[in-house]
């Protein structure tokens, strides 16, 4: 049984799943195989990406993960003991299957009261920063992740678990082509990484009108652009600041990179409206998942001094773009009710993180950060702003 019985039907925003071995290499074309391989260090296995080993994500064979909201008092009451990432992760624990696959998710889904859910991949988000040189590869291997995640959990899972396939921009046509075959298989949202896009001569603004007939695409077939939060690559950025060459380590104390934590997701959603993607296609449907809101209204701020200067520089007021056309999934321990007060109602998601210990260990009890709100407003952001979004 459920926590807790409530009145409305939930959709979370913000699950995850944890990727086989094979994830990433099962479909992957035989003379890519080489790129990512799995050694065995000091007795652990670890991820190479082009002969790269990393730490990203410290064991990506998921066989042994965090529990469900670990973090949970971190977030809730900080650190003032100043224990170590690893102190604040407990007792870990072994996969279970309900993180692997779908059925005994549902089980688990029924248990804990959630009708239905946003469902991400884990290891996927650090593919695209560390092939950023390969176009060709992010292709090749985005490709034989979306054949994995379709064959193991599918894209809609009887309607009730939508399992987002990744879709990377380096070489258009391939991009378009990595769409339709996943809007063929029934996929209603995809997964786009909050980061300049790749490719041959250097990176770009997913939202430069050369990527138009994609989001035409996009806004064509109706289907949700989820920006999850991911590496991003801006630890190019802090190791200047600190004169080294490390990769993002999302578990590790990185207190520079701490403070300029949301800068992805700020740069991604400028992007938006300062390249005019947003404009051009009115219709197009974009969420922000697992970047919580703070970094909204500085960035609303902003968006105002610029577009008061130059407003000839934007296709239309950029400060309204946002505000109503960008759906957010705020971090539980944030303000709601401000963030309702910015955006509307209508735009804000209940994400739980479920099962990542930085999230919930039990989903529903995002609810109790709604007290201010009333039971048609919690029911809207519990589930049915999402549920409009997807239909």
């Amino acid at each position: 049984m459920p926590s807790r019985e409530l009145p409305y039907p939930l959709f979370d925003a913000d699950n995850h799943l944890y990727e086989t071995e094979d994830a990433l290499t099962r479909y992957l074309p035989e003379q890519y195989r080489s790129a990512i391989q799995y050694p065995v260090v000091n007795g652990r296995k670890k991820i190479a990406v082009l002969g790269q080993i990393s730490d990203y994500i410290p064991n990506p064979t998921f066989e042994v993960v965090a529990r469900p909201g670990a973090w949970e008092q971190y977030f809730r009451e900080g650190n003032p003991d100043g224990k170590s990432h690893r102190e604040l992760f407990g007792a870990p624990m072994k996969s279970i299957p309900a993180f692997r696959e779908p059925a005994p998710r549902l089980e688990l889904m029924d248990e804990m009261g959630i009708q239905r859910t946003l469902m991400f991949p884990t290891l996927a988000s650090l593919v695209e920063e560390r092939m950023r040189d390969e176009p060709e590869l992010i292709h090749a291997v985005v490709h034989s992740l979306n054949q994995w995640l379709y064959e193991t959990w599918g894209f809609n899972h009887k309607d009730r678990i939508y399992t987002t396939p990744v879709i990377s921009l380096p070489i258009l046509d391939k991009a378009i082509a990595e769409l339709e075959w996943c809007l063929e298989r029934g996929a209603r949202v995809i997964l786009v990484r909050p980061a300049p896009v790749p490719g041959y001569g250097g990176s770009r603004s997913f939202a430069l009108p050369e990527f138009d007939p994609f989001w035409k695409r996009v806004e064509q077939a109706g289907v949700l652009v989820a920006m999850h939060s991911s590496d991003s690559g801006y630890s190019r950025y802090s190791n200047d600041w600190e004169g080294k060459g490390q990769e993002m380590r999302p578990f590790e104390a990185q207190v520079f990179r701490m403070m300029n934590e949301w800068r992805p997701v700020t740069d991604a959603v400028s992007s938006w409206v300062c390249h005019g993607a947003l404009f051009r296609f009115p219709e197009l449907k974009v969420s922000v998942i697992e970047n919580g809101s703070s970094w909204l209204v500085p960035l609303l701020d902003q968006l105002a001094s610029v577009y008061k200067k130059q407003p000839r520089g934007f296709l239309g007021d950029p400060v309204e773009a946002v505000r109503t056309r960008i759906h957010i999934s705020p971090f539980w321990e944030e303000d709601m009710s401000e963030l309702a007060s910015v955006v509307g109602v209508d735009r804000v998601l209940f994400g739980s993180d479920w099962p990542h210990p930085e999230g919930l260990a039990d989903p529903v009890t995002y609810v109790d950060t709604l007290a201010k709100f009333n039971e048609a407003d919690q029911a809207k952001i519990m589930g049915g702003n999402l549920a409009r979004l997807i239909a």
